[in-house]
């Protein structure tokens, strides 16, 4: 199972994000085979990647990767299983990061979203997502431990 995450660079709600993300997590870290793709860019990247990073302790199975959207950039892959890098080659730099998204989300069985308002690069990729049909958990939801699918 693939698992991906969108969210704003900015979490202003950091410790309410963070116990969401947790609990939305125990809900996939028991499953065979799980993979987390992570973006490394921004404030709810880095805090996915951490509560991955976390949740790694109940099952060492669980994979962490890092998706980049440029071969030509060093990147901090502290943290992480492997990197990967998608089919990208022919994608203009300045529209690689919304290219890698959406490659994401196409790859993903669900997609673990923080995304608060309607600009920007995570809320555009949030909408490519209902486009494709895919399972959202999208933040906030009124118990923070409810699984909450959207289509």
């Amino acid at each position: 199972m693939i698992i991906t995450f969108l969210g704003h660079n900015d979490v202003p709600d950091f410790e309410k994000v963070s116990e969401w993300l947790c609990n939305v997590l125990d809900q996939f870290i028991y499953e065979e085979n799980v993979v987390f793709y992570l973006g490394g860019y921004g404030g709810f990247d880095r805090l996915a990647a951490s509560v991955v990073r976390q949740k790694q302790q109940i099952n060492a199975s669980a994979q962490a990767v890092l998706v980049i959207p440029y071969l030509n950039r060093k990147y901090d892959e502290t943290g992480y299983d492997y990197t990967l890098f998608p089919p990208l080659e022919s994608v203009p730099p300045r529209y690689a990061i919304l290219k890698r998204n959406e490659w994401m989300v196409t790859q993903a069985e669900i997609i673990i979203a923080y995304v608060t308002h309607s600009w920007g690069g995570a809320a555009k990729a949030l909408v490519y997502a209902h486009r494709k049909r895919k399972k959202i958990v999208l933040y906030p939801s009124e118990d923070s431990s409810a699984m909450v699918y959207r289509r």
